[in-house]
């Protein structure tokens, strides 16, 4: 509550206003100052939470700190036909009205007070009225007032506050609120207070520039702490993270203890990307209000998005020890906890969420979607349906959940349905429908032309049940710890990517699959695949491993672009990666962006040697100044078709064609000024560029498979050595081709492990950490996929990736590891094998390793 100032006989005091809560002492009912408007809480709270992550409710956390310079009071604690110990305001005599409003007109402790004593005694009484919640008596008597003098500020002034009291919801309220607030500006132009008054209706309106135009007025008037605040909050709102950031620092300087404006502060850090920034700045949040439980959900998002499963997991506990029931904490760890892998205690977060709060589409979907992760077909579907009723109202977005949910139910009646069959005898891409997985992989609303639904679940066929880890024969839990620990190796330890067990489990399964069916084509032997017996394909290969990436999580479309309808390839299918967007950094690929800017600016020599050339040696001075993105944009000036932004190419060297050069990917640079960029890179998946890489890695696994035979009989160091840099090779261009709609990194490193194994090597070394070199062209990075996607061929990849792989021969231990493909035969086995825990592997001495 601040503390303010006596206002003079006509006018109101410069700085900050008294506060009334002292009448509190006089009656139950007294007349309060209170806290503000906060512009979130009502500005489409839910809307501003989904969007902005880890902030979620610090709105109410904020009007419960902040203080106002609005006269926002206390709602009374009486309840009308309540309790008889609890006077209702309805019984508010009028001596009493008198007596609270006599006080307050003497003291003269209320807005624009005159020098009139009886003019003061009379807004005095409207003012109690607003206290005690009767709007419209109260708007009625500043009325009467101004009947006789018009221009009457203090009750402009009042009935402007008690328009706005009675509910921003209905827009008349609002209208007539800043209709009174601009008329009291327009006689009093020179309060800071009104203009802040003012910009607490427009924001939660929507119209944040004029709220803004009014604060910065304010600020030029006072400069206060809470006026900055107040800023930055709106210009957080409007996805301005730097300028938000900027006030936020201001308001600090100011006033140092101020635990929500910190919070703020590491807010616009979070949104930036800049992840360790943000922990400091909620850590100090923490030292100013040791029990502030949005800073404790805040710094667990934090570290959950830097992959910090262990300290995440500490801060949300933290949150949930002070408030067990706060239901964000809950979803944002149950989250967390579903990409760990651990879907059974994710279910527990999500469950008690509904208990809390049971309209929560969040949780209500990933309660459902872990359920089915799971093989708990019928309590998942039971829940996505609860999702799926929720139509949104006329006018409104449909949340993210609602838009994904019908697809995971038909995918999940497809899954049940398929629970026994072999998977050897079908094939996903071809049974699903081609329009369904083309709106799925896009994430478009489910509207989709004479769509036939999935049957519903039989009840002949029954849910995964739980499988205990000693349930399994010796020799097959020796495989699931194996397969625990070739799936670490692929874990990028890097900012962004969350350790995920099950995923580990997953695609250590799948390595040895595709390593035992490598090892048997190469001795000649035929597989199963689609129904279908025959000699293994270089799809075969990847399909073991799409199958197990598949399966670990059900939410996620794992694809094959080329068996998207013949209309949506023919458009084009992208794999879109913003690098930044506006002020908002991808941390994942931040190692990246030098070697990216390096290869841009020698393509922009290029280019002006070719179409500029009397302009080149400028251009090259200016270049020799970049040294970040957002250097480029005076460079783009220069040409007038690069003066909104430009497109560079990569192109990927072709070994079966020499000279020849396929597209690679595309680097598109738009903007006009720092924090309004867009920098981003897509793989563009059209028929022919498929067609021409299919040709390529057909030629390197033709001649992979014929090398792979000599090798079967001969382990000649040479012929091994061969085979690796075919492997290497073959994989380069699927990761530049992208051929799948989501999965592609860790399907292709699980395909390259396997095939290595089955070559007679294997992979000893973890993927490093992004490691930028002053030299570029010593740039090791920790994301495998955009090694590839960077390196001038695939001589280079594989000279980078044999540099940390740490390649040794295999252990022959390998050998006695039963068939994966044979113990796992089924969606139900697979299941099963992925629910199991796997504490039991960290007590276990894993002998081929």
């Amino acid at each position: 509550m601040r503390a303010v100032k006596m206002a003079p006989a006509g006018g109101l005091a410069r700085g900050p206003w008294v506060s009334l809560a002292v009448l509190a002492l006089l009656a139950p009912a007294a007349l309060a100052l209170t806290e503000r408007y906060p512009a979130l809480s009502l500005f489409q709270q839910e809307r501003h939470r989904q969007r902005h992550g880890p902030a979620g409710e610090w709105a109410e956390q904020y009007s419960a700190e902040c203080d106002s310079s609005f006269l926002h009071f206390h709602e009374s604690d009486c309840d009308i036909g309540g309790s008889s110990s609890c006077e209702s305001i309805l019984s508010l005599n009028t001596e009493k009205i008198l007596s609270q409003a006599k006080l307050l007109a003497e003291q003269k402790r209320f807005p624009f007070a005159t020098d009139n004593d009886n003019t003061n005694e009379e807004l005095a009484i409207a003012y109690v009225l607003i206290g005690n919640g009767l709007y419209d008596e109260a708007i009625r008597h500043f009325s009467t007032m101004l009947q006789e003098e018009p221009e009457l500020v203090s009750a402009i002034y009042g009935r402007g506050i008690a328009y706005g009291k009675k509910g921003l919801h209905d827009m008349k309220n609002a209208e007539l609120a800043l209709f009174e607030l601009s008329r009291v500006i327009s006689l009093e132009p020179d309060h800071p207070e009104v203009f802040e008054q003012r910009a607490e209706i427009l924001s939660p309106l929507g119209r944040i520039s004029e709220a803004l135009s009014d604060l910065t007025k304010a600020i030029q008037l006072q400069p206060s702490a809470r006026l900055y605040r107040h800023r930055g909050t709106l210009y957080f709102i409007s996805e301005d993270y730097a300028t938000a950031h900027e006030d936020f620092q201001r308001s600090l300087e100011l006033n140092k203890n101020q635990p929500i404006a910190m919070l703020y502060k590491g807010l616009t850090f979070f949104h930036r990307g800049l992840l360790k920034e943000a922990i400091e700045s909620f850590k100090e949040a923490l030292k100013q209000k040791a029990d502030f439980i949005d800073a404790y959900k805040s710094l667990g998002q934090a570290y959950r998005e830097l992959g910090n499963f262990d300290a995440a997991t500490e801060s949300f506990q933290r949150a949930l020890l002070l408030n067990q029931n706060h239901v964000q904490t809950l979803q944002l760890k149950g989250m967390m906890l579903y990409h760990h892998g651990s879907l059974d205690e994710a279910l527990k977060n999500f469950k008690r969420c509904l208990q809390l709060e049971p309209y929560n589409e969040v949780c209500q979907y990933m309660k459902g979607l872990s359920h089915v992760a799971m093989g708990q077909f019928y309590e998942g579907i039971k829940a996505q349906t609860k999702v799926m009723l929720n139509d949104p109202l006329p006018g409104q977005k449909a949340s993210p959940e609602y838009l994904k949910v019908k697809y995971l139910r038909e995918y999940s009646r497809y899954l049940h349905a398929h629970l026994d069959t072999p998977l050897t005898e079908y094939n996903t891409d071809t049974d699903l429908p081609g329009n369904f997985k083309d709106h799925w992989a896009k994430n478009l609303p489910f509207l989709i032309e004479n769509y036939e639904e999935q049957p519903g679940l039989q009840p002949h066929i029954k849910d995964v049940l739980f499988q205990n880890f000693e349930s399994y024969k010796p020799d097959v839990q020796e495989l699931i710890c194996v397969a625990d620990h070739l799936g670490s190796m692929m874990q990028y330890e890097t900012p962004g990517f969350l350790p995920n067990k099950r995923i580990h489990r997953a695609m250590g399964l799948a390595t040895l699959e595709v390593m035992q069916a490598v090892q048997r084509t190469w001795a000649n032997s035929k597989v199963r695949m689609n129904g279908k017996t025959r000699l293994m394909q270089w799809r075969d290969m990847f399909d073991i491993a799409v199958k197990w990436r598949r399966i670990a999580d059900p939410d996620q479309p794992v694809l094959w672009l080329d068996q998207m309808p013949a209309r949506s390839l023919s458009r084009g299918f992208n794999n879109h990666i913003n690098l930044i967007r506006g002020q908002v950094i991808n941390m994942r690929y931040l190692e990246y962006f030098e070697k990216i800017l390096h290869f841009i600016k020698d393509r922009i020599l290029v280019y002006h040697g070719a179409n500029n050339p009397k302009g080149l040696l400028e251009v090259r001075e200016a270049l020799e100044k970049v040294h970040k993105v957002e250097d480029l944009l005076p460079i783009m000036k220069f040409n007038s078709k690069t003066r909104d932004g430009f497109t560079v190419n990569t192109k990927v060297p072709s070994l079966k064609d020499q000279g020849k050069e396929y597209d690679g990917f595309t680097i598109t640079i738009t903007g006009d000024k720092v924090g309004n960029i867009l920098f981003s890179v897509e793989t563009q998946t059209t028929e022919e560029r498929t067609q021409l890489y299919h040709a390529e890695i057909d030629a390197l696994y033709k001649d992979l498979t014929a090398k792979g035979k000599i090798l079967i009989l001969s382990a000649e160091l040479g012929e091994v050595d061969a085979v690796c840099n075919l492997i290497l090779s073959l994989v380069y261009y699927f990761y530049n081709l992208m051929p799948l709609s989501r999965g592609s990194s860790v399907i292709a490193y699980s395909v390259i492990m396997g095939a290595l194994m089955a070559s007679g090597k294997e992979v000893s070394g973890k993927i490093p950490k992004g490691k930028a070199s002053i030299k570029i062209s010593k740039c090791i990075s920790s994301l495998v996929d955009f090694e590839a996607m960077t390196a001038p061929g695939s001589e280079a990849f594989t000279k980078i990736a044999k540099s940390w792989m740490n390649l040794k021969s295999i252990s022959p231990s390998y050998k006695s590891l039963p068939s994966v493909s044979e113990t796992f035969p089924t969606l139900r086995t697979m299941i099963e094998v992925l629910n199991t825990d796997s504490s039991h592997c960290l007590k276990k001495t894993i002998v081929v390793v």
